[in-house]
């Protein structure tokens, strides 16, 4: 290896290839950090350099200690252009969806979820908070806000329940029109643990109303990405506005 630049680089740049190359595709775990050190001659501690900066462009999720999970060479699209679940988009890349409720609250509803989903403060809601996977790797958390009634039925459904939107339709509620709102917001503690990142790490935030075809909100939701797991793009032109910018708020 070259002295002329640190020699994690070098471990980086042939973890890159081979992921580039699909040595190791999307969901595959990389070699352990003691079977790298000992292929590269190189310590633990490189080798965690390396690692990091898979991580920072988004290749790689860590697992704290167990070996790390492809997420793949490039972002994953998602268009505005057309309204499609989570479950729906995965499989259209060809990728396995995957979700985990970690916990369903019912709550008196705030002013913004109130304000969002047009009731008046203080009214019955649920809140659901999951991870979304992509083939086996954690890429989103989830934080939706229900209507009572949608909220219960949520609520009942299984904690490893792929598609929640599906399992709705089928008791006619149905998800046709969402207003999105996309920026970048800092891990914090819940993120950190439940997508296995650094808390103060950048996330892509989607934060979205749904509503059904009579126009009433039926969800309130944040989402929060890892970087390089998904990209949105919109269409617009002269003629229409649907694409708003703003200052950043919170």
């Amino acid at each position: 290896m070259s002295s002329k630049s640190p020699l994690y680089r070098k471990v980086a740049g042939d973890l890159r290839t081979a992921i580039a190359a699909g040595e190791y595709g999307s969901g595959a775990r990389l070699p352990a950090e003691d079977e790298l050190a000992r292929r590269y001659g190189v310590s633990r501690g490189t080798v965690r350099q390396a690692l990091a900066s898979l991580r920072a462009d988004g290749l790689v999720t860590s697992r704290r200690g167990a070996r790390r999970v492809v997420l793949g060479g490039a972002a994953r699209l998602q268009s505005f252009g057309e309204l499609r679940s989570f479950a729906r988009w995965a499989r259209s890349l060809g990728e396995e969806p995957g979700g985990r409720t970690v916990a369903v609250d019912p709550a008196e509803a705030t002013e913004e979820e109130a304000h969002h989903l047009q009731l008046p403060s203080g009214t019955r809601v649920f809140r659901v908070r999951r991870v979304r996977t992509l083939s086996g790797a954690p890429v989103m958390v989830e934080r939706s806000t229900y209507p009572e009634r949608i909220g219960e039925l949520v609520a009942a459904m299984a904690v490893d329940e792929v598609s929640h939107s599906h399992q709705l339709e089928l008791h006619g509620v149905l998800f046709t029109d969402a207003h999105h709102t996309i920026d970048v917001v800092l891990a914090d503690a819940d993120d950190a643990q439940l997508l296995d990142c650094r808390a103060g790490h950048a996330l892509l935030r989607e934060r979205r109303r749904s509503t059904d075809p009579a126009g009433t909100p039926v969800e309130w939701s944040e989402d929060r990405y890892l970087p390089g797991t998904v990209a949105f793009t919109v269409h617009n032109s002269t003629a229409t506005s649907a694409l708003g910018r703003q200052l950043g708020e919170e």
